[in-house]
């Protein structure tokens, strides 16, 4: 089929002869690199994309991992599916876009945008394969043995059968819409990520039609096959026998309901996945807001890039598919079983809390803990600077900061910036507030968050509509810091209180996602931040500060600095070393920079949950640098950079991963851990747990593989399950 898209062509999974492995093919002696080694030698460099693919891998062994439980393995999987959908709609499309634009342009890696589309394709096959069989030979199989049973439409019973019938007939008959194919309809819209059923049926004179009927979404996509009993009363047996059928099999089951008089020949599903990526000219915009939010709307009919199908799907029905989708074979994934993973959070989502991680309750740290009816959350911050690690330590006080600063009558202002705060938020409910009780306020919503602008478009009008200051950010920036200040006077003076921290002021992701936060007023910090917010929302030019690494300010270049000051220090007295925490590595300066590290001696110890381009464990060149990735309960989100110093250590905190886009392209902040006691507690208690663990740690080799780390001696260490231990015993 020739696809109406200009492509180079790709046949079948044959890399373009530019392409090379992940593993190391480098001309270095048997002793290794020397010092003086081209560290621009792309064999030095993995790619990003296949590094961000070896991250869904190690998600995916959670799922095989029968040590979790049952339920949360489902929902890894679940993350899978969805994780690699996000991948499609944002890097794939854009390798697409690059090769039809005839971009030949190479990363760091030397990959082409072609042999990275065609490697892709090879481990996103290998991938959805092991993910298809961890569902069936593994979780399906323990699900039942738990009392919850996925059954095939064509395994159901007679009394099964018919409930799902007329649950059908009931609840999803009256939301489909079939929608036909011919020469006086068009070729039907397939929305991004839906599921749909490609029909294939004959009239009563033998004529064949195409048409589409979509599953729809709002439904349960799990259907019961038994209405839930009413809660007795009676002794607690154990939980109930669950049984479901998915919800596109029981339409097609049904289809002859939609398409009265006429023979249902074929039904296939089929998923499409779109170019979700958006591109906004701020320079030729006249409103932000109205161009976001029509940029948006446009998502739902972006270039389609990636089309699922099950194994078993005609040819001619996959012809049809891909002449109107204007797609080529490259494009298609076939497959056995669900074609969206993602779905599968709606059996995670089912009360077995026998199946699921134990709950716990965030702790208050002790510093925040009243001692006089007199002490509150101001004098707490006066008295000294408090850390709070989420979500081992609650986010109630930060929501509690903001909300007292809208109650209190000395606080004259507040300002905050707004990535991705959810809905229903709480925060920005106390914004709101604060402004009716005459406070200055004034917000900076970041309207590009990604796949959070919708939310963030909706929280932007009602704060504007109750007459808060909101500014859209810099031109051409993403703002992607985490900061709030509150300006309060005290007596004849005036001091600003600050949150500084990893992540948002979100409620939900508070509970999902690992960062930290600082509260404080410090007086430089505080003159720095005030510096900052007017260049947000104003035209300051400042260059420098004080105490905060900004980019694309000053950030990268403090940054390097600090990495060279610890050469020095090496170099000088043998003391040298490092030890990030981040979610990404792939600024190709930085790594450089850490390859000189490692060879002047600096101990240099990563810790990345995602993407990390750089290769550790090379022969003189790497084989000071040890790279682990943490995957466990939660998301690791917190950014964590410690120097040694000498000794005189420093740590900094903040919204910034090491990549280009955080360094040159956006707004990101790292502010620094102020006192011997916070520094030591970082360290100790947070970066050297980590660095301990043997349970959910993975060790990364040079070749870009990752082995999971095994306890030497002594017990096994779970650093998020010590982080919950730990608040049960330790008062701070």
């Amino acid at each position: 089929m020739a696809s109406k898209k200009l492509r180079p062509k790709i046949n079948g999974d044959q890399a373009p002869k530019e392409h090379h492995n992940t593993t190391v093919e480098t001309s270095a002696t048997s002793d290794g690199f020397s010092p003086q080694a081209d560290l621009n030698a792309r064999e030095l460099f993995i790619n990003r994309e296949l590094s961000l693919l070896s991250f869904q891998r190690r998600v995916l062994e959670e799922a095989e991992d029968p040590a979790n439980p049952l339920l949360e393995r489902v929902k890894f999987l679940a993350i899978v599916g969805s994780n690699i959908d996000e991948f499609f709609m944002v890097r794939v499309s854009g390798l697409l876009e690059q090769t039809d634009a005839g971009i030949l342009d190479v990363g760091p890696d030397g990959m082409s945008p072609g042999a990275q589309l065609v490697t892709i394709r090879r481990e996103v096959k290998k991938l959805s394969a092991d993910a298809q069989r961890c569902l069936t030979d593994q979780l399906l199989p323990e699900l039942r043995e738990a009392g919850i049973q996925i059954l095939e439409y064509s395994d159901l019973r007679p009394e099964q059968r018919a409930f799902a019938d007329g649950y059908f007939t009931e609840v999803i008959f009256p939301v489909l819409t079939p929608l036909a194919f011919d020469p006086g309809r068009p070729f039907p819209h397939i929305s991004n990520l839906s599921v749909n059923l490609a029909v294939l049926i004959r009239d009563s004179k033998g004529v064949e039609h195409f048409a589409r009927v979509k599953v729809p979404d709002s439904l349960p996509q799990f259907i019961p096959l038994r209405p839930p009993k009413k809660k007795s009363i009676k002794r607690y047996r154990g939980p109930e026998k669950q049984e479901f059928v998915w919800i596109e099999q029981v339409i097609a089951a049904n289809l002859s309901a939609l398409f009265r008089d006429m023979e249902i020949v074929a039904a296939h599903a089929f998923k499409v996945t779109r170019d979700a990526d958006l591109e906004i000219k701020e320079l030729e915009t006249a409103d932000l807001l109205e161009t976001i939010e029509e940029g948006v709307r446009q998502r739902r009919f972006g270039d389609v890039v990636r089309l699922q199908v099950g194994e078993d799907m005609p040819a001619p029905i996959l012809e049809i598919l891909m002449n109107n989708l204007e797609i080529d074979s490259s494009q298609v994934y076939r497959g056995k079983g669900p074609l969206s993973f993602n779905r599968l959070m709606g059996l995670a989502a089912l009360d077995r809390p026998d199946l699921k991680d134990l709950p716990f309750v965030p702790a208050v740290p002790a510093a925040l803990i009243p001692q006089s009816e007199e002490d509150d959350l101001f004098a707490q911050i006066r008295r000294q600077d408090i850390l709070l690690q989420h979500p081992f330590d609650s986010f109630q006080p930060i929501v509690d900061f903001i909300m007292k600063a809208a109650q209190e009558r000395d606080v004259l202002a507040i300002k905050t910036v707004l990535y991705r705060v959810g809905r229903n938020s709480p925060v920005v409910e106390a914004l709101m507030q604060a402004l009716e009780n005459e406070k200055q306020v004034a917000v900076l919503v970041e309207l590009k968050a990604r796949f959070d602008e919708e939310s963030n478009i909706d929280w932007a009008r009602a704060l504007e509509k109750a007459g808060v200051h909101v500014v859209y950010g810099l031109v051409g920036l993403k703002t992607h810091c985490k900061i709030t200040m509150l300006v309060r006077k005290e007596g004849d003076a005036i001091r600003r209180y600050l949150h500084l921290a990893t992540g948002n002021y979100n409620i939900f992701t508070a509970r999902q996602y690992t960062d930290i936060g600082i509260f404080t007023c410090d007086e430089e910090l505080a003159a720095d931040v005030t510096d900052l917010f007017n260049y947000l929302t104003g035209y300051s030019a400042k260059k420098d500060y004080r105490k905060l690494l900004v980019s694309p300010v000053n950030l990268r270049r403090v940054f390097e600095s600090l990495i060279k000051r610890e050469i020095e220090h090496q170099i000088s007295g043998g003391s040298g070393q490092l030890i990030f925490k981040m979610n990404a590595l792939v600024d190709p300066e930085i790594i450089r920079l850490l390859y000189q590290a490692s060879q002047a001696g600096v101990k240099v110890e990563l810790i990345v949950r995602g993407i990390c381009c750089l290769r550790p464990g090379l022969p003189g060149i790497s084989e000071n640098i040890h790279v682990i990735s943490i995957v466990g309960r939660f998301l690791e989100h917190s950014r964590i950079y410690y120097f040694h110093n000498g000794g005189d250590e420093e740590i900094y905190l903040g919204s910034a991963d090491l990549m280009p886009r955080n360094l040159d392209r956006r707004v990101e902040v790292l502010f620094p851990v102020n006192g011997r006691e916070l520094i030591e507690q970082v360290k100790n208690e947070i970066l050297d747990t980590y660095l301990a663990d043997t349970v959910k740690a993975r060790q990364m080799r040079s070749d870009g593989s990752f082995i999971r780390k095994t306890a030497r001696r002594g017990k096994a260490v779970n650093s998020q399950e010590t982080f919950i231990q730990n608040r049960k015993s330790i008062k701070r």
